[in-house]
């Protein structure tokens, strides 16, 4: 990659982008448990934002409990809790915007996801199977196998329906990484060993059979969705950007 420094140690940009990695869910004050993980996020721009998965906020708020979507920063037990906002999404893409409150969070640096090549050793860092394994931030290496549309062609027209339809015609490119992730692990940013810069978002793993299946025989192909969409998202959403 033209441009960067001399190959950086993994364990300092490691430490470098933690900092930056959120847990993202619902609390529910009057709830049990009240905090609720769902899923992985990562602070951008000046701190106060942080970009996830859509479908992790698909489901509604419980009104009557009083319930807010929630940044979760920390380690284990020693949990703070933020609430926020979320303030755009691109369902297409699986792509979540949220806006928290208090101080800034240190931001990651989005990178050029278009200069990603075929065959580099990227990494992820999130919160595999959270609900179980807490707010313990887990860093995966994951080799990037291949850059390849979304859509999948089907084997015969008996297959087709409105999903497989619409995903034909609004067909992308995705980058599919050599790496198990787990639920938990949406919304995990996936950067750039020498530089630490955001190059994806962790969206999902490629299951054969029943959802099920997701825990105890993990394919060990995931995907992620380039940070161009990112920064699209970013300046539709943030109008005071350049």
């Amino acid at each position: 990659m033209a441009g960067l420094p001399a190959r950086a140690d993994v364990a300092d940009t490691v430490a470098m982008v933690k900092p930056g990695v959120v847990g993202v869910g619902t609390y529910e004050p009057a709830g049990r448990p009240r905090a609720n993980l769902l899923g992985t996020g990562f602070a951008v721009l000046d701190g106060r934002y942080v970009v996830s998965c859509a479908h992790i906020f698909a489901k509604a708020l419980d009104t009557e409990k009083n319930a807010v979507h929630a940044v979760f920063i920390g380690r284990d037990r020693q949990m703070a809790v933020r609430s926020a906002r979320l303030v755009a999404t691109d369902s297409a893409r699986d792509l979540a915007l949220l806006k928290i409150d208090g101080a800034p969070l240190p931001a990651l640096k989005l990178g050029d996801s278009g200069r990603a090549r075929e065959g580099w050793q990227l990494y992820f860092t999130g919160y595999p199977i959270g609900s179980v394994l807490g707010l313990n931030a887990s860093t995966h290496r994951a080799g990037l196998a291949a850059i390849v549309p979304i859509f999948t062609p089907v084997q015969a027209a008996s297959q087709l329906n409105a999903r497989a339809l619409k995903r034909a015609h609004d067909a992308y490119d995705v980058f599919e990484l050599d790496a198990i992730a787990y639920p938990g692990n949406s919304g995990s940013p996936v950067w750039h060993p020498d530089t630490g810069e955001v190059l994806g978002v962790l969206n999902s793993v490629y299951v054969k059979g029943a959802k099920e299946t997701a825990l105890s025989s993990p394919s060990g192909i995931s995907y992620a969705i380039p940070a161009s969409y990112v920064h699209a998202l970013l300046k539709r959403a943030v109008p005071e950007l350049p």
